[in-house]
């Protein structure tokens, strides 16, 4: 685990500025991936997607949020089987296509799947012959929107897309379920 002052003293010594270079730095804790910034763009809507496979089935979500904060729930049971890596595709696809559906030009896809957000990136290829299709769709997809970005986030930081993707494999019902958008409040002190 590396500790807080550790990174702390390394960002006081390589301050950032217009000139900013990335750099090689080798840091031995192997859980500590990347320190990215987020700048906001007030124009860009954001998307956290989500997959997964399990027992009671295969199921996707994605969470848009508007450049006002509103968030937009959307998820989806898949009747065919799916592999992890094609499942978060298929929740990837799924989201820039209600994206191009509601006129969204500008978007940040946001996952916690490293490899995925590498290969829509372009940075990474894959020989699995099953990703290919899913790759160049994601490709073609991207070309309708005059800006897209794809950035990881920290499996913490997708857990709303996660639970979606959890409540679209309970529900029991067979066809399309529409359930009006979920409002989740914050309380402070105790309802009586």
């Amino acid at each position: 685990m590396m500790k807080a002052q550790a990174l702390a003293n390394h960002l006081a010594e390589n301050p950032v500025d217009d000139e900013y270079q990335p750099l090689s730095t080798y840091f031995p804790d192997k859980e500590v991936n990347s320190v990215e910034v987020i700048l906001e763009d007030t124009n860009a809507w954001k998307m956290i997607f989500n997959g997964a496979v399990n027992v009671k089935g295969v199921r996707i979500g994605a969470i848009f949020i508007s450049p006002t904060a509103q968030h937009y729930p959307a998820t989806t049971r898949l009747q065919f089987f799916c592999r992890n890596n094609t499942v978060e595709y298929e929740a990837c696809i799924m989201g820039m296509n209600i994206a191009i559906d509601q006129d969204v030009d500008e978007l940040l896809i946001m996952e916690d799947s490293d490899m995925i957000i590498r290969q829509a990136r372009g940075e990474w290829q894959t020989r699995d012959i099953k990703l290919l299709p899913y790759i160049q769709h994601v490709e073609d997809l991207r070309k309708r929107f005059k800006s897209i970005e794809f950035t990881y986030i920290p499996r913490f930081r997708n857990e709303l897309a996660d639970a979606l993707a959890t409540l679209a494999s309970m529900l029991p019902y067979l066809g399309n379920v529409y359930i009006n958008p979920l409002e989740i409040q914050i309380r402070e002190r105790h309802c009586y």
